[in-house]
């Protein structure tokens, strides 16, 4: 089985966390930090399992920027052609509404 690096994005929103990630378009959310991790580590999970199912999971996976060689040898991490950096608050002055 490959295995693959992926980013994953998680803040609080109230009393909840959302969690997602941004190569494969996936979100989810939990109750705490490790339920939203948790979370999206399953739906990331069925993700793949589902779009494998359907013979998608090669074109999407390539589709979100990743090296896609032989999915069946066991122990080949796949990579994002591009690396996630930072995240970063950017301010932008608003005109006059």
């Amino acid at each position: 089985m490959a295995i693959i690096e992926l980013s994953g994005e998680i803040w609080q929103e109230g009393n909840m966390y959302s969690a997602y990630c941004h190569e494969l378009d996936v979100a989810t959310a939990g109750h705490t930090l490790e339920e939203a991790r948790s979370n999206l580590s399953e739906a990331l999970g069925i993700y793949f399992e589902e779009t494998a199912r359907k013979g998608t999971l090669r074109g999407l996976l390539e589709e979100g920027g990743f090296s896609v060689g032989n999915l069946d040898q066991p122990g080949i991490i796949l990579s994002s052609r591009s690396k996630f950096r930072s995240f970063e608050k950017i301010e932008v002055e608003l005109a006059e509404v």
